[in-house]
């Protein structure tokens, strides 16, 4: 039941790059593509809904909703020589608690864009609560700290 996963990449002059994916994050992966004697990159963009397996056998898929609203998945092992780079496009929120989001499946984009904007104003919310009772907290010491004479 994994949550995260790590691609690593190597560039033509030897230098490694990690990304760094979870499940609920929007991606873009990049996969080389070899056509005759000719070679291309094409991207597949899409919401990451499971991360399953462990080491070398680790697969993810990515589910995107194409043309005339039908759900493309793809299952893209992590290890793989085609994938050429991965790109986080949007982080999936903090408000994600499982490990495989098969309920995207039956909703629609608009519906899993509420999802994701309730759970930000959600965290912003709370964020802008906690702010308000820190100063409430220091007013109240601040005038106990008055001395009368």
């Amino acid at each position: 039941m994994a949550l995260k996963a790590t691609h690593i990449q190597t560039s033509s002059k030897g230098k490694q790059t990690k990304t760094t994916f979870g499940v609920g994050d929007t991606i873009r992966v990049f996969t080389k593509i070899k056509e005759g004697e000719k070679t291309r990159q094409q991207a597949f963009e899409g919401i990451v809904i499971k991360i399953k397996g462990r080491d070398v056998s680790k697969t993810f898929t990515v589910r995107r909703v194409g043309a005339q609203q039908i759900g493309v998945e793809r299952i893209i092992p992590l290890a793989s020589p085609t994938i050429d780079k991965i790109e986080v496009i949007k982080k999936g929120l903090r408000g994600v608690r499982r490990a495989k989001l098969y309920y995207i499946r039956d909703k629609a984009r608009k519906e899993i864009d509420a999802i994701y904007t309730r759970t930000v104003k959600r965290e912003e919310s709370k964020a802008t609560g906690k702010q308000k009772t820190k100063k409430r907290i220091t007013k109240k010491t601040s005038k106990k700290t008055s001395t009368k004479k």
